[in-house]
């Protein structure tokens, strides 16, 4: 190391107020060093930039930006996984413009989600690579707010406008991104990070994990997102390490891209999320572990989303003879509205596990058991807090700061908190301005996560506002959809929601759970629900109302892959969920006392056809008045709409469910709405579901031909396999 390298690591951190600052040091100082390595395919090196090469485009597309728009503009950033979107990202900082990073757009995705970015953050231009702006324009039509942006593709801009670039004024203070959280209800909000928060969270994170220039990264977190972002693009610039760089669909579609990089690249601080390290365990071979070697990794960080032990067990098992220690797991905690990091241990200790009573958990009190204790769960430290960073532990109702032992609401406080929510200025308030009840001399970040703490040790429980509240008992989601996907071989991990919905006044337990692409085709669905109804009342004691089986990668989740459970349970009333299969505990009644299902279309098949339609009618109304709660199907009128009759979307779903059972046949989700009433439905149902005058058992055995083949994820496109990242990845966080 350099005296000048000596110099900065004594005094740079305290001297720079922006990252424009501390690039320029980097390039007057270390011009030649490899900052970024970017990996083909997650395993050739295709691409690297110096620090004096990315000064250099930086200052370019700066210089084309100020030309264009004032400071402190908002610019989009769409790119491909890549080194473009460093430089695009750097030279928005150095044009004092607002970078606003949102994933590129995906084959056959929606334009709502941008549409909404665009117009929230007022964005005036959008940067991209000439080879996506092609088919970027091609999509114009399908929103108005696009065209009237200044469209610029980054890598047509020569190097020779770096000479023209004027350095604007800025402090720690000026915003230097927006980072686009959909949150629990899928509306966006654009936190507002600054210089100096990213600063100090870089700081923090060097701390916390020992990171030196020695240290190595290796990522294919997604660059939109805050952890791909600020640790794997960030943090290697702050301390001055080479960060290795893949494409998250490498990693998806064979996850041992991942380890061989770090093995190859001697990496020491490479993580993700919890289910990384399950697709690790479960994709990697026993042979392909013996070309491993992982001794160098001395940080696997594990955040966003629940941090499981078992996780770590098998992980660490698995992969003990590549040189792998337990100890390296980092388990830690944050959030977009924190920069990103908020605790996490040393790096040099064992995670922190402990043992408590669920049932006492569920009347948010922690009481320490032993493992072998009925009912119990496992929960594992996520560190503590560095620097000026302060944790409290808040009665959410109360305000005021939880006794020891006790539950309550993550609140935050330090430099590392971002400024607010763009835009929003009363929920800014609400959200970061929080204040302890009698105390109105410090603000806090309300997280919404549920934790408490043990010393300085933090514990995450849940999620505030996912609490299922059944007969007066809490129940954790995380908890059932744990052992929802424990429970059967065709479930996904780490795909299910739990969340309650209420029927005549009572709250009630509904699981939606995806299914392995691998077990659609020969799915044995009363199996699979039998299991989960069973293993819920065993594990939790309490009862479920409704199970929806749905298709690989269809739930809602959020923009880093955290489960959307407000947004499964609207789905799921509304009945817009992609199911295979579904039950409900008043379905399973009536079938069990009627056996309506085969009764029903055995009948018809021997009916002369002439009186087919008049017996189908007849049945749809029994339907509509057994999802009334009527006593007679008298009182319908064919003519009359199901929802002047007082159905709901949820009585709408069930109807669906009765006559897709009923009719062995696949319904649109939308059913009550498009067809809705039963004359119309009938309609409907004899001319495109089971015609009348033909046979009815060919036609439910061509109703039930699966013709989604199965996929294995090495098998995916890249644009496939990115797509399924993203969905997962959707700000995973409890």
């Amino acid at each position: 190391m350099s005296l000048c390298d000596n110099r900065f690591k004594a005094e740079v951190y305290q001297e720079v107020a922006t990252l424009v600052d501390l690039l320029g040091y980097r390039t007057l100082h270390q011009p030649e060093k490899i900052a970024f390595t970017f990996l083909e395919n997650g395993e050739t090196p295709a691409d690297s930039i110096t620090y004096q090469e990315l000064d250099r485009q930086a200052r370019a597309i700066a210089a084309q930006l100020q030309s264009l728009v004032a400071t402190g503009s908002r610019a989009l950033l769409l790119y491909p996984s890549g080194l473009e979107f460093i430089t695009a990202f750097f030279g928005c900082l150095y044009a004092g413009v607002v970078a606003v990073p949102a994933y590129p757009l995906r084959r056959n995705q929606k334009m709502s989600r941008l549409q909404a970015i665009v117009a929230d953050a007022d964005i005036t231009v959008a940067l991209t690579k000439k080879e996506l702006l092609a088919n970027i324009e091609s999509r114009f039509a399908e929103t108005p707010e696009l065209p009237s942006l200044c469209w610029l593709a980054t890598d047509n801009i020569g190097s020779e406008k770096a000479s023209v670039w004027q350095k604007p004024l800025m402090s720690k203070d000026t915003l230097a991104f927006l980072q686009y959280t959909s949150g629990s209800t899928g509306k966006p909000k654009g936190v507002m990070v600054s210089h100096g928060n990213l600063l100090h969270n870089s700081q923090y994170i060097k701390q916390a994990f020992e990171l030196t220039a020695d240290s190595v990264s290796v990522s294919w977190l997604p660059s939109f997102h805050d952890m791909g972002l600020i640790d794997g693009i960030i943090q290697p610039l702050y301390i001055g390490f080479l960060g290795v760089l893949m494409a998250p669909a490498s990693f998806v579609q064979s996850p041992i891209r991942w380890l061989q990089a770090i093995s190859r690249y001697r990496a020491t601080h490479c993580g993700g999320p919890n289910f990384a390290y399950e697709l690790c365990v479960s994709n990697i071979t026993p042979e392909q572990r013996d070309t491993l070697n992982l001794s160098s990794w001395c940080s696997a960080y594990s955040g966003a989303e629940p941090v499981r032990k078992d996780t770590f067990e098998r992980f660490a098992a698995a992969f003990k003879s590549c040189g792998f220690q337990s100890r390296s797991f980092y388990p830690c905690y944050g959030m977009a509205e924190t920069t990103l990091m908020v605790s996490g241990g040393n790096v040099k200790d064992e995670p922190v596990y402990h043992t408590v009573a669920a049932d006492e958990l569920e009347k948010n009190r922690v009481v320490q058991v032993s493992s072998d204790t009925h009912n119990v769960r496992h929960l594992v430290g996520c560190g503590r807090s560095w620097l000026d960073t302060k944790i409290a532990i808040v009665d959410p109702e109360l305000l005021t700061q939880c006794a020891p032992n006790q539950v309550g609401e993550i609140w935050v406080s330090g430099s590392s908190v971002a400024q607010g929510y763009w835009n929003r200025p009363e929920l800014t308030e609400q959200i970061f301005r929080a204040q302890l009840q009698g105390n109105n001399s410090e603000a806090f970040l309300r997280t919404g996560d549920l934790g408490f703490l043990q010393g300085d040790e933090l514990f995450i429980t849940g999620r505030l506002k996912d609490l299922i509240i059944i007969r007066g008992r809490n129940h954790y989601p995380q908890d059932i959809e744990f052992t929802v996907e424990q429970c059967h071989p065709a479930l996904r991990p780490n795909c299910g929601a739990a969340f309650s919905v209420e029927v005549n006044g009572q709250e009630k337990l509904v699981i939606a759970q995806e299914v392995e692409r691998s077990h659609l085709r020969k799915l044995n669905a009363n199996e699979v629900i039998e299991t989960i109804r069973q293993v819920v009342a065993q594990e939790h004691e309490v009862e479920v109302y409704a199970i929806a089986l749905l298709k690989t990668a269809s739930i809602p989740k959020t923009s880093s892959g955290k489960i959307q459970r407000s947004a499964c349970k609207f789905c799921f009333i509304n009945g817009t969920l992609d199911i295979v299969e579904n039950w409900t505990k008043e379905l399973q009644q009536f079938t069990e006392t009627v056996e309506e299902n085969s009764r029903f279309l055995q009948q018809l098949e021997v009916m002369p056809i002439g009186e087919r339609r008049a017996f189908l009618t007849a049945y749809v109304c029994s339907q509509v008045a057994k999802v009334l709660r009527l006593n007679s199907s008298t009182s319908i009128n064919s003519k009359q709409g199901f929802f002047d009759l007082g159905m709901d979307s949820l009585i709408s779903v069930e109807l669906r469910n009765r006559l897709q059972t009923s009719l062995e046949c696949s319904l649109p989700s939308t059913l009550s709405f498009d067809y809705p009433t039963v004359e119309v439905l009938v309609d409907y149902l004899s001319r495109e579901i089971i015609p009348l005058d033909f046979d009815l058992k060919s036609t439910a055995e061509l109703e039930n031909n699966d013709t989604d083949l199965a996929k294995d994820w090495e098998k995916l496109s890249d644009s496939e396999a990115e797509e399924l990242l993203i969905t997962k990845l959707e700000s995973i966080r409890y």
